[in-house]
């Protein structure tokens, strides 16, 4: 399962070529957000439209905006723990 795999780490040169492979292709398929070829307003509201109706049809809570991300493993200020 793993033969053609060891075939390419047999050598560093042949690992960094296929880490960079791997690195160019994820750069080249992650659209920039300027992009014109991302999606327009119109495309993002209906999506975030049909995920809450989803959401809500599942039995989750509808919410009328989307909320800020937090990181879970970052350390909070003392005022907003919880």
């Amino acid at each position: 399962m793993f033969g053609k795999y060891q075939a390419v780490f047999r050598s560093r040169w042949r690992a960094l070529l296929w880490a960079g492979g791997v690195c160019l292709t994820a750069y080249c398929t992650v659209p920039h957000a300027g992009d014109p070829s991302a999606k327009n307003d119109a495309d993002a509201q209906a999506e975030q439209q049909a995920v809450a109706a989803l959401v809500e049809a599942a039995g989750g809570p509808a919410q009328d905006k989307p909320t800020k991300h937090v990181n879970p493993w970052a350390k909070q200020p003392a005022s907003e723990q919880r």
